[in-house]
């Protein structure tokens, strides 16, 4: 690349690609631990129904008083990224407004009980 080529910005090249600017993101599953989301999994099977649609996060009661979550605690938990997780769980008011609203009949007010029993014993 010719120096009139380049793009400088503030005294900044910014004239490569954006993968030479920004490092890439990878979730290394394998260091992550699962142990949550399956204790979870085993006393509640219809968390495995959840297809992740957004519907309980749009109905939560606590998600439009503060920063809670619930699609982003399945992400969470499914990863075994459980840093966060309990913090986040301590939101949740167990209204039950995202058990009657989600589609695909996910006992929601269990699958966060059986995260809260979880990190007790865990």
């Amino acid at each position: 690349m010719t120096e009139s080529e380049k793009k400088i910005i503030d005294g900044i090249d910014v004239s490569g690609t954006w993968s030479e600017f920004l490092p890439p993101k990878r979730i290394d599953f394998d260091a992550n631990n699962r142990e949550l989301a399956k204790f979870v999994l085993e006393k509640e099977p219809t968390f495995n129904l959840c297809i992740a649609c957004g519907t309980c996060s749009a109905t939560c009661a606590a998600g439009n008083l503060t920063d809670f979550n619930i699609r982003k605690l399945n992400v969470l938990l499914r990863r075994g990224e459980i840093e966060g997780i309990k913090e986040e769980i301590e939101k949740c008011m167990f209204c039950g407004k995202c058990q009657m609203a989600c589609p695909r009949g996910v006992k929601t007010r269990n699958v966060i009980f059986n995260v809260k029993k979880a990190i007790e014993k865990l």
